[in-house]
C-alpha cells in the first residue's frame, strides 16, 4: 500500500521532526484510516545511499483518511509530497 507524506505534525510555531501527517491511498475516511493504525510505515531516501527511515503508524488524523506516523528518527523537509510504503 502507499502513501504521500503531506506535512509535519505540529503547531504553528513548534513542528516535531520524527511525526509526519500522511494521507493513504483508498482510505477516504475516519472508519478505513483505523484499520491501518499499529502499520509500518517505510520511506526512502532520493539519492545514491538510499537510506531508509522506518516508522509505524499511531493514529489518525482528522476525518479525512489521512493517519499520524512516528518515525524512529526524523525526516529532512525534502520528504514532504513524496511517497512512503505502508506493508
Amino acid at each position: 500500500m502507499k502513501g504521500r507524506i503531506t506535512n509535519f505534525r505540529g503547531s504553528r510555531r513548534i513542528k516535531k521532526g520524527n511525526q509526519m501527517i500522511v494521507e493513504v491511498e483508498g482510505a477516504d475516511d475516519k472508519a478505513r484510516a483505523e484499520k491501518l493504525i499499529g502499520k509500518s510505515v517505510s520511506w526512502v531516501a532520493p539519492g545514491k545511499n538510499k537510506t531508509t527511515i522506518n516508522g509505524k503508524i499511531s493514529a489518525i488524523h482528522g476525518n479525512s483518511g489521512c493517519v499520524r506516523v512516528l518515525f524512529e528518527r526524523g525526516l529532512p523537509g525534502q520528504s514532504v509530497g513524496t511517497e512512503v510504503k505502508i506493508e
